[in-house]
C-alpha cells in the first residue's frame, strides 16, 4: 500500500515538475522529450489488460492537472464553461419531453430539467421514452425558439466568462493527442478481418470492454465545460498531430502493423474498389459538370460496385436482374471520397471511422456526442459524418445487429441534420444531397429483382424484393429517416427541387418501388405458404417515398414556388413513361395481377393537387396527352377493383394476408399516402377524358359488364354469379366515392380534419388517443401548427361531447371517451366518407345502426334509414370536368338498365345497389347544366349508338325521354324469346307471362327500336359486343310442360336477337319503384298539386334523412323544379292509374289468376260466415267429430278446422324478439340445414351382417343395398315404358337425396337478411362460409345454410276445400281433377309477386343445389321438366323415409323429440307443393285419372308411341300418393280425407 501512495505521489511529482518546465521554467525541448517518453511508455498497448490500463489512466489524470488533485482541476476547468447548450446526452429508454410550440425542427427535445426550468405552461407537449437515444436541445436556437430556453441556458453567454488562463490547460493540450492516438492504436490492433464474413463479434466485443476505462475517461474530460471542450475539439481535428502521429512511418515494429491493419480495413470503404476500372475511367473525366451519370449495365459486370460487402450476391443477382441501373458520381468538383477509399486526415474522422467498423459502441457514440455543443466540433463531425455515409451504409447492411445499429446512427445524425444552418452548409460544401440520393439507391440495388407486371417474359423493369432482409428489417429505416430530415428545411429542400439531376435519380430511387411485392391470383388451390413480405412493401412505399415526398410538399405552397411543381411533374412523367415503356404496356393491365405500391403515380398526384390549391398553378398546363391520361388511370383503377374483388373472396385462395393488403392500403396511417392520391389521380384522369370511355373503363375493370343487361338471364364470362352482387355494389360506390370525394378537389385542411373526425367518431366512439393516432397526418399535422387552421382540440370539441370515464360494476374503469355531437348526426354524418376510411367492413354497418339509432331517439325518422344523402362542398373549377361523368348517355343508360332490373326483381340486385343508383342520379340533378330548353335538342352525333337510347347528354332531360324497344342477344331458351306450343299440349301461357316483357320477333323490327348498348372508343368494341349479351342457363321459376322441346344444358344455346318491349323512362321506373317501395298502387302524389310553392321555392335541405321512397320523392322533386317538361311527365304518369308493371294485354294466364283471387276472396267471406253462424255449436259438434262417417261431423270438422286456421300460429323472431304469425309480405322461416344424404340408399334387405372385403371380388357395394335396387328398377322401366312415364312411376334421392334438419328456431326472413349482411360484413374469420348462404343460428349457434318460410295460417287456398259429403263419386273425382289442375299461388306478374313467394322460390333453388347434377336428372332428355316434378316428390319421400328411421320405424310412435331432434316437415311439403302445382301435367298423363278412371274409357287412351306408359301397378304407391298430396292445395286438413274420394 505504502509503494502504492508513494508511486502515486512520484507521479505527481513528476507530473508539476513537467508542467513548470513546460510553462517557460526552461528546459522547454528537453521536458517535451520526457513527457513524449513518458507518455509512450504509459500509453503503449499492453497485454496487461485492467491493471495496466488504470496505470495509463492515473498518469494521465496527474499530467493533465499538473500534480495537482485531480478533484480541484475539474472544478477549475469548469469555472471556465462558456457553454450556452445544454447537450446532456441521453441512451434508449431515457425520459424526455418534447414541445411543439417552442420546436423549430420536429425532432426537437429536451431533458427533464431544462423541461421543468423553462415556460411551457399551455404548450403542445409531451413526454416520450426515447427508443434510440439523444440529446437536449436547450440553448439551440437553430432547433428550437428562445422563448423555450430554461432558466440557465437563457441568461448565461460567452461575455460573462473570464478567459481560462494559458498553463490551467497547457499539459491536457499536450497529453491529449497522444492518449487519442493510443485509443486508436488499440482500435486498430484490436480488429481482424473477419473470415468468411463471419464476425469476430467476441474480438470486438473484448476490444470495446478493455477500452471502456479509456472512453469513460474521455466523456469524463467533455463533461468539464466547454474550456476542456474546446481543446478536445482542437486536438481531434489537428491534421499536424494526426500526421505526426498516426502514419506508420518510424521505427516501432508495433506501430506498422497496426497501420498495416488500419489499411486493410480500409479497402472496402468506398462506393467502389479503386482497382474497379469504370469507377478509375469516370474519376478521370474531368466533365466539371455536376449531373448523375445513369449507367445502364446490361448483364453480370465483373465487379460489383458494391465494395467488398455484397461481391458474390451481386455477380448471382446481375444474370437475372436485367438492365440495371447504376448510379455514378461523374463529376470532379463532387466529393470523391463516397466512390474511393475513405482518406483521414484528422483523429476524429478516423476516431468515426472505428466507431462504424465496430458498429456504434455505446460509450463511442455518447463520447462523441457529448462534444456537440463545441459550435467548431459540430461543424467538423457533421462533414465527417457525410463524407463517411456511404460507409455507414456498408457497415449496416452487413450488420447482425442492424436494429440497435440503426439506433445509434439516427441517435447522432438527429443531432447534426436538426440544425437548418449546419444542413445546409454541408449540404453546399459537401453535397450532402447528392450523397445520401446516391447512397440509398446503391442500397436498394442490392436486392432488386426482375419486375413481373404486366410482361412477365420481357419487362425491363426492376423492383425491389421485398422478401430481402434489407427490407424486412426496415435496414433502409436510419438512412430514409436522415434523408426526410434534412428535407425539413426549406433551404435544403429548395435545392433539391431546383437540382434536375438530382430529381431524375430520386425518381429513378423512387421507380424501383413502383410495382413491387405484385399479387398474382390463386385460381386453383390454395397457395402453400403464405408471404408476409407485405409489411416491408407497404413500410418501405411510405416510409422511403411517401415520408419524403410530403417533406417536399410542404415547401410548395406558396406561388413563388411553382417551379419546383413543374420540375417535380415533369422528372415524374418521364420517369412514368419509362415505366410503361419498360413494363411494355399499351392499354390493358393483365388480368390477376394487382400491385397496391404505385409510388410514382401518387408523387405526380400530389404534386398536382399541391399545384392546383396553393400555387394557383393552371392544371392544364402540368397535364400530359390524352394516351397518356388513359395509361395513368388504369393502375389505380385496377386497385379499386381489386379491392372489391378481395372483399367478394375472390382472392380468397391467396390465404389471409391479400385481405391485409387491402386493409393496409385504406388504414389510416397509410390511406392519405395511398389510397387518397389513387383516387384524386383518377378524378383528374375522369376530369379530361371522355366520360363515355371512363364509365366504361370502370365497369370492365369490375368485370360487370355482363350484368348490364336488359334481359331476364346473362352469363357472365369474367365472374361467377356469387361475386357478381358485391363487385357490381363495389363499382357503384367507386362511382359514388369517386364524384363526393372533395378531399384534393376543393376542401380547406380545416374541413379535411373535420371530415375526418366525424367520420371515425360515426363509426364508435373513441377516445382521444385513439381518435388521434386514427386521423391521418399529412397532409396537415393534426398539432394545428399550420398558420390560420384549427388545432385538433379546438375542432374536437366543435364535433363531439365528452363521456367523462365511469367505473363499471366489477370496479375496472372505462376510458372517458368522445361521441358525435347531435347536430353531427342530423347534419353532417357523411356515409361516403366512412365507407372510404373503414379497415373492417362491419364499421358501416355499426355507423348505420348508431344513424339508424340517434333518428329513432330524435323522432326524426321510425323506420330503417338509408345512408342519408349530403350536398357536396362545391368543386374547385380545375376539377369542373369531372361532372361531365353524371352527364353522359353509357352512365345514364346504366342507371337505366339497374333500375329497370331492380324494378323486375333480376338476381343479384341488392338494395345496396339501388341506394347507389340513386345517389348517382341525385348528384347528376345538384350538378345538371344550367337550365336546358323545354323543347327537346334534337343536334347530335347520330351515328353514335348511345342516340338511340338518349337524345342529350344532360341526365334532366334524359330522365324523361322514353325508351320503347331494346334489342338483346339471348339465348333461344330465354323467356324474352317467343315459342308457339306444340298443338297436341294445352297451354296456359304460363311461360310467355313470367315476363311482363313481350319478345317481338325480328321482322317486326321498327325505327323506335333501341340499339344494343354499345360505347364510344373504337377499343371498346369488345365491351360494346358483351354488354347485352346473354349466354346462360339461368334456372327459370316457371317451366313449360312436360312434352315441350328441352336442349341438353350442356349445349350452349343458340343465341338469338329478341326485342323487349320497354316503354319506360328514368322518370316512369322511379314512380314505379315508389310503389314497389312502398307496396302500395299509385303511392306516389306529386306534393305540388297540393302546394305550387314547393315548386317555386323549393326546400330541400342540404341533408336528407329517409329511406328509398323518400329518397326517389327528393330526386323527383328536383327534376321537376329543374325542368317544366319533367313536372308535366311526372303529372301526366300519376295520373295513369295502372299497376307498376308495363301496360300489357292480359293473357289467359293473368285472367286465371284474377279468377283465382275473386274466388278466393268470397271463399274466405263465406267461410267467416260459416263460422258466424256455427260457433254456438261448436262444443257439442267437436264432441261427435270422432265419427268420420256423420255428416254433422263433417261439418264440425271443417268448423274446427276454420277456427283452428283463423287463429294463426304464432312465431317468435330470435333476432327482433317480436312475435307473430307469417304473412304474405313480412313471411317467418324456420332456421333449417340442407344436406344431401346417401344413408337411405345403404339399407339392405338381407339381415346378415356386413363383411370388410378382403379382395378385389369382394364388392364394397353389394347389390342388394336400397340404392341399387332403386336404381335398376328405373332402368329396366326406362327400358320397357315411356321416360316421362317412368319419371313419375318411382321415388329418387336414395342416394345423394336432401334432408332437411331444423334447430326449431324461427326468424323474420328480412330480419335473416340483415344478419346475413352482417356476416357478410364482420372480418371476423367464420368457420363457415357467408356467400355460400351458410350461417349459425342466432340463438343456439347451430350450423345452418337456409330458411324454409312458414306459410301463413290464414291462406286462402285452405277455401278451396269445399264441403263434399253430399255429392257423387263422379263428382268428387272431377273435382280433385280441377284442384289438380289449378295453378299454385306462385304470382305470374311483378304486381302479385309477394315476399312470401321470392323467399319460397329462393329455398327452392337452395334444395336443388344442394346436391349434384347426377342425382338430380334420370331423364333421357336432359333439362326436362319431368326430371324437377321427380326431384320434388322424391325430396318429401326422403324426408319422410329419414323421420321414419329417427322415430324407430313407425310414424304414429313417438314425436319427432324422441329422436332429439325437430321435424319440419309440415313447412317443407308447403313449399314442395307451392313448386308442385306449378307444373300442368297434361290430363291424359295424369295418375289420378289412371287410378280413377272407368273402364270404357280405357281404350280411347291407347298412344300411338312406340313405348307405353308404365301400368299403374307397377307404379310406387308410395309416389303416388305422394303426388296426388303434393299437386293438391295446402294443407291437406284432416277433414278432407283421399280415403273418400278412393272409395275406401
Amino acid at each position: 500500500m505504502a509503494g502504492a501512495g508513494a508511486s502515486g505521489r512520484e507521479k505527481r511529482a513528476t507530473a508539476a515538475r513537467l508542467k513548470a518546465a513546460l510553462s517557460g521554467g526552461g528546459g522547454e525541448s528537453g521536458a517535451a522529450a520526457e513527457l513524449q517518453a513518458l507518455l509512450e511508455r504509459a500509453l503503449a498497448p499492453a497485454p496487461g489488460g485492467g491493471e495496466a490500463a488504470a496505470e495509463a489512466l492515473e498518469w494521465c489524470r496527474c499530467l493533465l492537472s499538473g500534480g495537482e488533485p485531480w478533484e480541484g482541476f475539474v472544478q477549475a476547468v469548469r469555472a471556465y464553461d462558456p457553454a450556452t447548450l445544454c447537450g446532456l446526452v441521453w441512451t434508449a429508454n431515457f425520459v424526455a419531453y418534447r414541445c411543439r410550440t417552442c420546436g423549430i425542427s420536429p425532432c426537437m427535445s429536451l431533458c427533464a430539467e431544462c423541461f421543468h426550468q423553462g415556460e411551457h405552461a399551455g404548450h403542445d407537449y409531451n413526454m416520450f421514452r426515447s427508443q434510440a437515444g439523444g440529446a437536449c436541445d436547450c440553448g439551440d436556437g437553430n432547433v428550437m425558439r428562445e422563448a423555450g430556453f430554461c432558466k440557465r441556458h437563457r441568461m448565461k453567454s460567452s461575455s460573462n466568462v473570464p478567459c481560462v488562463p494559458k498553463d490551467l490547460l497547457m499539459m491536457s493540450e499536450l497529453v491529449l493527442p497522444q492518449f487519442i492516438f493510443s485509443l486508436i492504436q488499440y482500435l486498430r490492433e484490436g480488429y481482424n478481418e473477419p473470415a468468411l464474413d463471419l464476425p469476430s463479434e467476441k474480438d470486438l466485443h473484448r476490444i470495446l470492454q478493455m477500452l471502456e476505462p479509456h472512453v469513460s475517461f474521455l466523456e469524463d474530460l467533455t463533461k468539464m465545460g466547454g474550456a476542456m471542450r474546446s481543446v478536445l475539439t482542437q486536438v481531434l481535428t489537428n491534421q499536424q498531430f494526426y500526421k505526426d502521429l498516426s502514419s506508420g512511418v518510424g521505427e516501432n515494429a508495433c506501430a506498422k502493423k497496426s497501420h498495416e491493419k488500419y489499411l486493410i480495413a480500409l479497402k472496402g470503404s468506398g462506393l467502389a474498389f479503386p482497382e474497379d476500372k469504370l469507377a478509375c475511367g469516370m474519376q478521370e473525366q474531368a466533365s466539371g459538370t455536376s449531373t448523375l451519370a445513369i449507367q445502364g449495365l446490361a448483364g453480370a459486370t465483373t465487379t460489383s460496385g458494391q465494395g467488398e460487402s455484397s461481391d458474390e450476391e451481386d455477380q448471382d443477382g446481375s444474370q437475372g436482374v436485367g438492365k440495371r441501373k447504376r448510379v455514378k458520381l461523374s463529376s470532379s468538383t463532387k466529393d470523391q471520397s463516397i466512390m474511393d477509399v475513405l482518406k483521414h486526415k484528422c483523429f476524429l474522422e478516423e476516431l468515426l471511422f472505428w466507431t462504424i467498423k465496430y458498429e456504434f459502441p455505446q460509450k463511442m457514440v455518447t463520447f462523441l456526442l457529448n462534444m456537440l455543443p463545441d459550435q467548431d466540433y459540430k461543424i467538423a463531425f457533421t462533414k465527417t459524418f457525410v463524407q463517411h455515409y456511404a460507409f455507414i451504409m456498408k457497415t449496416l447492411k452487413k450488420s447482425h445487429e442492424s436494429d440497435t445499429m440503426s439506433n445509434r446512427i439516427v441517435h447522432i445524425s438527429v443531432q447534426l441534420f436538426s440544425n437548418e444552418e449546419l444542413a445546409r452548409q454541408v449540404t453546399e460544401e459537401c453535397q450532402l444531397l447528392d450523397i445520401m440520393v446516391t447512397v440509398l439507391l446503391y442500397m436498394m440495388e442490392s436486392c432488386l429483382i426482375k419486375s413481373e407486371l404486366q410482361d412477365e417474359e420481357n419487362s425491363l423493369h426492376v423492383v425491389v424484393n421485398c422478401g430481402e432482409a434489407l427490407l424486412k428489417n426496415n435496414t433502409y429505416w436510419p438512412l430514409v429517416s436522415d434523408f426526410i430530415n434534412i428535407l425539413s428545411h426549406q433551404s435544403v429542400a429548395k435545392k433539391f427541387l431546383e437540382d434536375h439531376s438530382l430529381l431524375v435519380t430520386w425518381m429513378n430511387f423512387v421507380s424501383f418501388f413502383q410495382g413491387m411485392n405484385l399479387n398474382k391470383r390463386e385460381l386453383n388451390e390454395h397457395v402453400e405458404f403464405e408471404s408476409q413480405t407485405y409489411y416491408a412493401a407497404f413500410a418501405a412505399e411510405l416510409e422511403a417515398c411517401a415520408q419524403p415526398m410530403w417533406g417536399l410538399l410542404s415547401h410548395c405552397k406558396v406561388r413563388e414556388t411553382q417551379e419546383y411543381t413543374r420540375n417535380v411533374v415533369r422528372y415524374c412523367l418521364e420517369a412514368l413513361q419509362d415505366w410503361f415503356d419498360a413494363i411494355n404496356f399499351v392499354d390493358e393491365p393483365a388480368p390477376n395481377q394487382v400491385t397496391f405500391h404505385l409510388p410514382l403515380h401518387r408523387y405526380y398526384a400530389m404534386f398536382l393537387s399541391k399545384a392546383v390549391k396553393c400555387q394557383e398553378l393552371d392544371l392544364d398546363s402540368i397535364l400530359p396527352d390524352q394516351e397518356m391520361l388513359m395509361k395513368l388511370m388504369i393502375h389505380p383503377l385496377q386497385i379499386q377493383a381489386s379491392l372489391s374483388e378481395i372483399h367478394s373472396n375472390m382472392w380468397v385462395r391467396n390465404g389471409l394476408q391479400i385481405k391485409g393488403q387491402a386493409m393496409t392500403y385504406v388504414q389510416s396511417h397509410f390511406c392519405n399516402s395511398m389510397i387518397d392520391p389513387d383516387i384524386y389521380l383518377l378524378q383528374v384522369c375522369a376530369s379530361r377524358l371522355d366520360p363515355d370511355y371512363f364509365i366504361s373503363s370502370v365497369f370492365e375493370r369490375f368485370k360487370v359488364v355482363d350484368l348490364l343487361t336488359m334481359a331476364s338471364q346473362h352469363q357472365n364470362t369474367v365472374l361467377d354469379s356469387e361475386h357478381e352482387r358485391s363487385m357490381l355494389e363495389g363499382a357503384l360506390t367507386f362511382l359514388v366515392i369517386l364524384l363526393s370525394l372533395r378531399v384534393h378537389l376543393g376542401m380547406t385542411d380545416d374541413e379535411i380534419l373535420r371530415a375526418e373526425m366525424v367520420a371515425q367518431l360515426c363509426m364508435n366512439d373513441r377516445t382521444h388517443s385513439s381518435l388521434l393516432d386514427l386521423i391521418p397526418e399529412n397532409p396537415n399535422p393534426k398539432s394545428g401548427i399550420v398558420p390560420g387552421s384549427l388545432s385538433f382540440e379546438s375542432m374536437l370539441s366543435a364535433v363531439a361531447d365528452f363521456k367523462a370515464p365511469v367505473f363499471e360494476p366489477g370496479g375496472s374503469m372505462q376510458q372517458g371517451m368522445y361521441t358525435p355531437k347531435a347536430d353531427i348526426w342530423d347534419k353532417e354524418f357523411d356515409p361516403v366518407m366512412v365507407i372510404l376510411r373503414t379497415v373492417y367492413r362491419r364499421d358501416v354497418q355499426s355507423a348505420m345502426d348508431r344513424y339508424t339509432a340517434f333518428l329513432k331517439q330524435s323522432g326524426k325518422f321510425p323506420g330503417n334509414p338509408w345512408p342519408p344523402y349530403k350536398k357536396r362542398t362545391p368543386l374547385h373549377p380545375s376539377y369542373k370536368g369531372l361532372m361531365k361523368l353524371l352527364h353522359c348517355k353509357t352512365l345514364h343508360i346504366v342507371l337505366f338498365t339497374l333500375l329497370y332490373k331492380i324494378l323486375m326483381d333480376h338476381q343479384n340486385l341488392s338494395e345496396h345497389v339501388l341506394c347507389m343508383v340513386l345517389y348517382l342520379i341525385e348528384l347528376g340533378l345538384e350538378d345538371s347544366p344550367e337550365q336546358e330548353s323545354d323543347e327537346e335538342d334534337s343536334v347530335g352525333e347520330h351515328e353514335r349508338c348511345h342516340d338511340s337510347w338518349f337524345p342529350d347528354n344532360n341526365l334532366v332531360s334524359n330522365m324523361r325521354h322514353f325508351i320503347n324497344y331494346v334489342r338483346v342477344r339471348v339465348p333461344e331458351t330465354a323467356p324474352e324469346v317467343k315459342r308457339e306450343p306444340p298443338a297436341s299440349t294445352s297451354s296456359d301461357g304460363l311461360a310467355s307471362s313470367q315476363s311482363p316483357r313481350r319478345s317481338k320477333s325480328l321482322q317486326r323490327e321498327n325505327s323506335g327500336t333501341a340499339q344494343v348498348f354499345s360505347l364510344v372508343a373504337e377499343r371498346r368494341k369488345k365491351f360494346q359486343e358483351i354488354i347485352n349479351r346473354n349466354s346462360s342457363e339461368a334456372s327459370q321459376v316457371v317451366r313449360p310442360k312436360t312434352s315441350m322441346k328441352w336442349s341438353a344444358p350442356g349445349a350452349t344455346p343458340q343465341l338469338t336477337t329478341a326485342i323487349l318491349e320497354i316503354k319506360e323512362s328514368i322518370l316512369s321506373l322511379l314512380i314505379k319503384l315508389h310503389h314497389k317501395l312502398s307496396g302500395k298502387q299509385n303511392s306516389y302524389y306529386p306534393p305540388w298539386f297540393d302546394d305550387m310553392e314547393v315548386l317555386i321555392q323549393p326546400e330541400i335541405p342540404k341533408y336528407s334523412h329517409g329511406d328509398g321512397m323518400t329518397a326517389v320523392e327528393r330526386i323527383l322533386l328536383k327534376a321537376a323544379v329543374q325542368s317544366r317538361l319533367n313536372k308535366r311527365i311526372i303529372e301526366e304518369i300519376c295520373r295513369k292509374v295502372t299497376p307498376p308493371v308495363p301496360p300489357k294485354k292480359i293473357s289467359p294466364a293473368e285472367k286465371k289468376t284474377l279468377d283465382k283471387e275473386e274466388r278466393r276472396q268470397k271463399a274466405r267471406e263465406r267461410q267467416q260466415k260459416l263460422l258466424a253462424e256455427f260457433a254456438s255449436r261448436q262444443k257439442s259438434f267437436m264432441e261427435t267429430a270422432m265419427d268420420v262417417e256423420s255428416p254433422d261431423a263433417d261439418i264440425a270438422m271443417e268448423i274446427a278446422t276454420s277456427e283452428q286456421h283463423v287463429s294463426e300460429a304464432v312465431y317468435d323472431c330470435v333476432i327482433c324478439g317480436q312475435s307473430g304469425p307469417s304473412t304474405e309480405d313480412r313471411p317467418t322461416g324456420l332456421v333449417v340445414l340442407l344436406q344431401a344424404s346417401s344413408v337411405l340408399g345403404q339399407c339392405r334387405n338381407s339381415t346378415e351382417p356386413k363383411k370388410l372385403p378382403t379382395s378385389e371380388e369382394e364388392q364394397i357395394y353389394p347389390s342388394d343395398t336400397c340404392a341399387a335396387v332403386h336404381d335398376v328398377r328405373l332402368t329396366t322401366l326406362q327400358r320397357y315404358f315411356k321416360d316421362s312415364s317412368c319419371l313419375q312411376a318411382v321415388s329418387i334421392g336414395w342416394e345423394g337425396g336432401v334432408y332437411v334438419q331444423t334447430c326449431g328456431h324461427t326468424l323474420h326472413i328480412d330480419c335473416h337478411k340483415s344478419y346475413m349482411e352482417s356476416l357478410r360484413n364482420d372480418q371476423v374469420l367464420q368457420g363457415f362460409s357467408v356467400d355460400k348462404g351458410e350461417f349459425t343460428c342466432p340463438l343456439c349457434r347451430q350450423f345452418a345454410n337456409s330458411v324454409l318460410p312458414c306459410y301463413p295460417g290464414n291462406s286462402v287456398e285452405r277455401s278451396l276445400l269445399q264441403c263434399h259429403s253430399n255429392k257423387s263419386m263422379q263428382d268428387l273425382i272431377k273435382e280433385v281433377e280441377e284442384l289438380q289442375e289449378q295453378l299454385g299461388t306462385f304470382p305470374v306478374s311483378i304486381s302479385s309477386e309477394t315476399n312470401l313467394s321470392k323467399e319460397m322460390e329462393s329455398v327452392m333453388k337452395d334444395i336443388k343445389s344442394t346436391t349434384q347434377k347426377k342425382y338430380t336428372d334420370y331423364s333421357k332428355t336432359p333439362g326436362s321438366p319431368d326430371n324437377d316434378f321427380l326431384f320434388m316428390y322424391s325430396v318429401a319421400r326422403t324426408n319422410l323415409e329419414l323421420e321414419l328411421v329417427h322415430r324407430g320405424g313407425n310414424l304414429c310412435l313417438g314425436g319427432a323429440s324422441t329422436a332429439g331432434k325437430r321435424s319440419c316437415l309440415n313447412q317443407l311439403f308447403h313449399v314442395l307443393a307451392m313448386h308442385m302445382r306449378l307444373y300442368s301435367i297434361d290430363s291424359a298423363y295424369n295418375p289420378w285419372r289412371k287410378l280413377t278412371q272407368l273402364m270404357q274409357d280405357r281404350n280411347s287412351q291407347m298412344s300411338s308411341e312406340e313405348l307405353p306408359e308404365v301400368p299403374v301397378l307397377y307404379r310406387d304407391v308410395s309416389s303416388l300418393l305422394l303426388i296426388q298430396i303434393l299437386t293438391m292445395p295446402q294443407p291437406l286438413c284432416k277433414g278432407y280425407n283421399l280415403r273418400r274420394y278412393l272409395g275406401a
